[in-house]
C-alpha cells in the first residue's frame, strides 16, 4: 500500500519533518508502528500481564543471530530494590524505578565457554574482538525485536545505555559470570496517560542513505536544517533548545563525556573478555 493517506503522511512528517519526508513510501500496519516509535520516560503503576516477559523474550529470540551462536542473555529485573540500585548506577533515571520491568541485555560468552569446558573443546575464538561484536550486535537485534513486540501490545519502552557507566558494579549486582557483561537496559511498562510523548525527528534520509557506495556529498546544509527542526521540536516540548549538533559534539568531545564508559575496555578485560 502506497503512502497516500493523510494520516500516513502525518506519521512520516512527524519522523522527518514536513520538508524532509521521503516519498514514496510503502505502508502497512507494521511500518506505521515502527515509524511511530518513541521513548517513554513516564510510566503508570499498572502491572504487566504475567506472560509479558516470556512474550518479549520469544520475540527477542526470533531475531537473527550470527551463525545461530546466540551469544546473548537477558536479565529480567522486577524487584524494586534491585531496580532502584540500577537506577542510581544509571544516573538516577526515575523511569527505571517507576516502570515494572527492566530488561538488562547481556553479551554472554560465558555460556559458550562453559559448553566448551564440558565437552573438552577449546573456545579460544571467544577471546577475539569479533566474538564480542557478534554478541553485542545479536543482543541489539534481540532487544529491538522485544521493543517492537512490546509496542504492539501497547507498552512503552526506553533504552538505558547508562548502565555501561558502571558496568563492573552492574555485573556484581546481577551476579554476572566471567565473560558476560551488561550492554544496556530496556525499561518496559504502561505509558502514563497523563504525560504526553512525541515522535522525535530523525536525520533526513539523504544524510544516512548512500546509493551503491558511500557518497562524498557534503551533508552540512541538510544537517543544519535538521538542527533547526530539532530546536523547534524541543521548543514545542518546552525543553532546552540545544538542537542536535551541539549535544552530539558534546557527547563525543573526549573521555570525560563518556561518564565512566571510557574505562570499558579494562572492565571487559577484568571480566575475562580480552578482545584480542
Amino acid at each position: 500500500m502506497a503512502l497516500d493517506d493523510p494520516a500516513h503522511q502525518l506519521a512520516v512528517e512527524a519522523r522527518y519533518g514536513r520538508q524532509e519526508k521521503p516519498v514514496p513510501l510503502l505502508w502497512n500496519d507494521t511500518i506505521a508502528q515502527l515509524l511511530a516509535h518513541r521513548s517513554i520516560r513516564s510510566y503508570s503503576d499498572a502491572p504487566l500481564d504475567p506472560a509479558t516477559i516470556a512474550t518479549l523474550v520469544a520475540a527477542a529470540q526470533s531475531a537473527a543471530s550470527s551463525s545461530n551462536l546466540q551469544f546473548w542473555s537477558v536479565v529480567a529485573v522486577t524487584d524494586r530494590t534491585i531496580k532502584s540500585k540500577l537506577a542510581v548506577l544509571a544516573g538516577n533515571q526515575r523511569h527505571i524505578d517507576d516502570a515494572p520491568l527492566l530488561l538488562v541485555w547481556v553479551a554472554d560468552l560465558h555460556r559458550t565457554h562453559e559448553l566448551g569446558v564440558s565437552h573438552g573443546v577449546q573456545t579460544d575464538a571467544l577471546d577475539y574482538l569479533d566474538s564480542f561484536i557478534v554478541a553485542a550486535v545479536d543482543a541489539g537485534l534481540a532487544a529491538q525485536n522485544a521493543v517492537v513486540a512490546a509496542e504492539s501490545l501497547g507498552l512503552g519502552t526506553v533504552y538505558i545505555g547508562a548502565l555501561r557507566n558502571r558496568s563492573n558494579v552492574v555485573a556484581e549486582l546481577l551476579d554476572l559470570p566471567p565473560r558476560a557483561v551488561a550492554l544496556f537496559g530496556l525499561v518496559v511498562g504502561w505509558p502514563d496517560p497523563s504525560q504526553s510523548s512525541a515522535v522525535k525527528p530523525r536525520l533526513p534520509q539523504q544524510v544516512v542513505l548512500h546509493a551503491e557506495r558511500y557518497s562524498p556529498t557534503d551533508p552540512a546544509e541538510a544537517i543544519a536544517r535538521y538542527d533547526a527542526l530539532s530546536r523547534n521540536f524541543q521548543a514545542d516540548r518546552q525543553i532546552a533548545q540545544t538542537g542536535w549538533i551541539a549535544p552530539v559534539l558534546a557527547r563525543t568531545a573526549g573521555p570525560a563525556s563518556l561518564h565512566g564508559r571510557e574505562t570499558l575496555k579494562s572492565i571487559l578485560e577484568d571480566r575475562q573478555l580480552p578482545l584480542n
